[in-house]
Formats: structure tokens, sequence, C-alpha cells
């Protein structure tokens, strides 16, 4: 039996609210970076993680901190989701961190099927960054549109 653990990116989860169905749905159908594992492997998530966020200098320090439970709990694996690939530029050195900290967890860049390429994906999703969204000052100054 494999126990995984999946990092999603913190801005995928919490400023777009990505519910993580199509990386869940993948490791049941056993898609995209789930296909590898052998048909009669029964796979267990064991747990989701957000990264910490844009890191400064501690940033896989903080991302280390958030692995140890998964480790103890005795995951075998932990994927670095889509988003994490395509959006961060921090991912490799997150992943050399792992590596070296927990030497016995494999550790798997990607989750889901790629149905977009990452760039495809990183224009994307830096449209729904770059929205015109309403603040508190708007609200204050009755530019709230009603």
């Amino acid at each position: 039996m494999a126990r995984i653990g999946i990092v999603a990116c913190s801005n995928a989860t919490r400023e777009f609210g990505c519910p993580m169905v199509v990386c869940l749905a993948d490791l049941r159908g056993r898609k995209g970076a789930f296909s590898s594992y052998p048909k009669d492997e029964k796979l267990d998530l064991a747990g989701i993680i957000n990264c910490p966020g844009c890191p400064t200098l501690t940033g896989p320090d903080k991302l280390l901190g958030r692995i140890k439970g998964l480790t103890e709990i005795n995951v075998d694996v932990i994927h670095m989701s889509f988003c994490m690939k395509a959006l961060c530029p921090f991912t490799r050195k997150y992943m050399e961190a792992l590596n070296e900290a927990f030497p016995a967890v494999r550790v798997v860049l990607g989750t889901h099927e790629e149905h977009q390429t990452p760039e495809e994906y990183r224009q994307r999703i830096k449209k729904l960054f770059n929205q015109d969204k309403m603040n508190m000052v708007d609200v204050i100054l009755s530019r709230n549109g009603g």
C-alpha cells in the first residue's frame, strides 16, 4: 500500500478556492502522476497540505514543518501538485529540502493529468490574479456598483 501526501499551492487553494477534485479523481483513477503505481497496489491518501505560501528565505523550513506531520503518519510518497509544478518557482528547492530531510519518502512532481501546458496554466492563473476586484476602499467610497 502506498500512503500518499499531497502538497498544494496556497494561492490555488486559498486565493482561488481550488477543491483539488481533479487531483483526487486522478488519484482514485490512477491517472496523471498516479498512473505509475502498480495496478494491484492500494493507494491511501494520508493527507493534503498547503505550501507555506510564497517564501522568504525560510520557505523550505516552513514546508518541512508542515510535511513533518505527514511523515509522522508514515507517508511513503509526497506529490507536489500540478499547481505547484506549474506556478511555484520554489518547487525544485522544496523537493530538494524534502529529499534531504526525509530520505525514506519519495517526492513526485505532479498529480493530475495535464490538460494544458504549465505555461498555458500560468497565463490563465495570471489573468485570475489580475482581475479587477473591489476592496474596502471601494465600499467606503461607494464605488461598489450598487
